[in-house]
């Protein structure tokens, strides 16, 4: 018998900037349940950010988000045998989400540097188009639109 579906969370903007982004963000950057830690590095990040470029970190943190968001994803579609790339286009939640976990990964894979510094490294690389959630951006729509042809597998 099929479930209901569970309604969405609402999450409460986080208390210095007022913003349900930058919640959302100390949300998936907690670990084991710390969420004050996650806020402490969150907020650091955002006061070397002010630091080292002299402009509204929300601002630079915004244009990262918006430079990392992906349009396009490949899911893998089984039919006849074979295993296909499918692309198909992100929407809402999924982007934010996505766009999330990719800055984390990103900031996480650098070596040698406190968690704050290299969010705040990524948040910068990020808002001027370039560093590694970006790149993994662009490779995932090359990877979608190497795989056009098999658009038409897509529901």
């Amino acid at each position: 018998m099929a479930r209901k579906k569970t309604p969405k969370r609402i999450i409460a903007p986080d208390a210095v900037y007022n913003n349900v982004m930058v919640a959302k963000f100390i949300n998936a950057l907690m670990r084991k349940g710390k969420k004050t830690v996650a806020r402490k590095i969150m907020y650091q990040a955002f006061d070397i950010i002010k630091e080292k470029t002299k402009k509204e970190p929300l601002d630079i943190f915004d244009l990262a988000i918006k430079n990392v968001s992906p349009s396009l994803e490949v899911k893998s579609r089984r039919i006849g045998g074979a295993v296909y790339q499918v692309p198909k286009e992100v929407k809402g939640d999924k982007k934010i989400s996505l766009t999330i976990r990719w800055l984390i990964w990103a900031a996480k894979s650098k070596k040698g540097k406190p968690m704050r510094e290299k969010l705040a490294e990524e948040f910068i690389v990020a808002s001027k188009n370039e560093g590694a959630a970006v790149k993994k951006r662009s490779d995932t729509h090359r990877m979608a639109e190497a795989n056009r042809a098999f658009a038409h597998f897509a529901r």
